[in-house]
């Protein structure tokens, strides 16, 4: 079936269930808000709008249930599908074989080519965390990847070698794309991040011999999972795609996730590519699910290393089930940047090694990156233990043995934070919410590249330390003054004063929000609406 034809086309669509666009028109827009693409967002949106509601609501009540005391465990009712040894994943897709370095980056063309060329196997490109949600850069992110995929853009890496396999990161279920609406209610934006990108670009990477592939993030439980399975299925037979050509991995993120694992693999195991890991999504989960607990309240997150008891038993738990599964595992992102001080610089290459040496000598078969300098630092770790080898999905583990306590001990690291850790978090926060605002989804702040997920952890952390009395709101208006002023001066062209309201708005409130996005994204980054069809 054509990419530019549906079985219905838009214009037999009744005119108040189509999807419509609430922004005004930019550079290249009609390239990718085309008619027959918006009915195919549209479709989505009319089959699994409501179940997405439905799972919203679901995480809401569950969270409800773990604060009134509620235990958290593997669940009895899949102990089945855990305990049966005859089920496998699909295949390694074509690109996905060899996985030893990822690279994410956002969609913007700049980042994309460094990304393709950066000698990594894979690149994910991140409209989740990576990238603020203007209507612009949700847009010129597609048109981005159409380009990559068209074969418009030079991602040909200068020592030889193919460009890394493209990736998508959609955003997540709980966001919504204000942009555009589907009878009167904003249309999920993971449902338009996914549906315009392969609308416009799964038939042009199946005839180039890949897919269409995804990494899907903040899943909270294997009916997430489902969702996600059931709209690979719809959307792969309104195109007459077959069936099991999306593939897609799941980093746990979540902490209720990490007790569903391998459910999560069965759900999608058509369409799975593995699973992975990321550690700042994993440790808010951690606060939002058991803040209200002072056997849980985190300390400086240099006092939380990737050894912690508890990250070190889902690491582990990720590469059993993975490989038990025939999946690949995928290790955590590194988030350092390079510094130009030589002595600094190596200390960073130092730092980054050993924890990819780390993961591979634990069973991974790959890790990720922000920066491409570090894409040949995480590709040596992997090289000592992979040799030629693209994995080691042999590799079975079977000697782990992971309980619920495991995952759950943090009682070790628990403890209040240090005046510098205080501080630097409100100075991440503040930093990242001014980028943020101003259209920018990652910035370096002390040597770091901070997304979403890195600001999400940081006012998370800051509401902990609040609740338990650790620390005292006035405390954290002084360091606010002292940090926004120095925002002020680096940036003197910084939204400092919207950045600043969303923290107090998000982080020293009794009614702040669950995430911070949301919020912000409403009232900042949402265009002025002009209804067109």
């Amino acid at each position: 079936m054509s990419l530019t034809a549906l079985p219905h086309p838009v214009h037999d669509t009744p005119p108040d269930t189509r999807v419509v666009v609430l922004a005004s028109p930019g550079e290249r827009h009609d390239e990718i808000v085309t008619p027959a693409a918006l009915d195919f967002v549209g479709r989505l949106a009319a089959e699994f709008g409501e179940r997405r509601r439905d799972l919203l609501k679901e995480r809401r009540r569950q969270a409800m249930r773990l604060a009134g005391g509620s235990p958290l465990d593997f669940p009895m009712v899949t102990s089945a599908v855990r305990a049966d040894p005859g089920w496998r994943v699909a295949p390694p897709a074509p690109g996905l074989v060899d996985r030893r370095v990822e690279i994410t980056a956002p969609p913007r063309r700049p980042e994309a080519v460094e990304a393709l060329r950066s000698g990594a196997q894979v690149w994910i490109a991140d409209f989740s965390d990576a990238t603020s949600p203007t209507w612009e850069n949700v847009i010129g992110g597609q048109l981005t990847l159409r380009d990559v995929v068209e074969g418009r853009v030079d991602a040909a890496p200068a020592g030889g070698g193919r460009p890394a396999t493209v990736v998508v990161r959609p955003r997540g279920w709980h966001l919504d794309e204000e942009h555009l609406a589907y009878e009167g209610r904003p249309v999920p934006a993971a449902l338009v991040d996914f549906g315009l990108y392969f609308f416009h670009c799964a038939q042009p990477l199946i005839d180039a011999g890949y897919g269409p592939y995804f990494s899907l993030p903040k899943l909270e439980n294997r009916y997430e999972a489902r969702l996600w399975n059931d709209v690979f299925d719809t959307a792969q037979g309104l195109l007459g795609i077959p069936r099991g050509t999306v593939r897609a991995c799941v980093p746990i993120e979540t902490v209720t996730a990490a007790f569903e694992m391998e459910e999560i693999l069965h759900e999608l195991r058509t369409h799975s590519s593995g699973l992975g890991i990321g550690h700042e999504e994993y440790l808010t989960s951690l606060i939002r699910t058991f803040g209200h607990r002072s056997d849980f309240l985190l300390p400086d997150r240099a006092r939380i290393p990737a050894t912690a008891s508890f990250l070190h038993a889902r690491a582990e738990l990720v590469v059993r089930v993975c490989h038990r599964r025939g999946a690949h595992a995928v290790g955590a992102v590194s988030a350092r940047v390079p510094e130009a001080d030589r002595a600094a610089r190596a200390a960073t290459v130092a730092a980054v090694r050993l924890e990819k040496e780390r993961e591979a000598e634990n069973g991974f078969d790959g890790s990720r990156v922000t920066h491409p300098a570090l894409v040949p630092v995480c590709r040596a770790a992997f090289d000592e233990v992979l040799g030629a080898r693209p994995h080691q999905l042999d590799r079975s583990r079977d000697d782990i043995e992971v309980t619920s306590a495991h995952l759950l001990s943090v009682r070790r690291i628990a403890g209040p934070p240090t005046p510098q850790g205080v501080r630097a978090e409100v100075a991440v926060a503040l930093r990242y919410f001014a980028a943020w605002q101003a259209g920018h989804g990652t910035v370096t702040v002390a040597g770091r590249t901070a997304d979403a997920a890195t600001a999400e952890l940081a006012r998370t952390r800051i509401r902990q330390w609040l609740r338990h009395r650790v620390l005292d709101r006035e405390t954290v208006l002084a360091l606010v003054d002292e940090e926004a002023a120095a925002l002020a001066a680096d940036s003197p062209t910084a939204p400092v004063t919207e950045a600043r309201a969303l923290l107090e708005r998000t982080a020293l409130t009794s009614e702040s929000p669950l995430c911070f996005t949301p919020d912000a994204y409403t009232r900042h980054l949402v265009s002025v609406p002009v209804a067109s069809g």
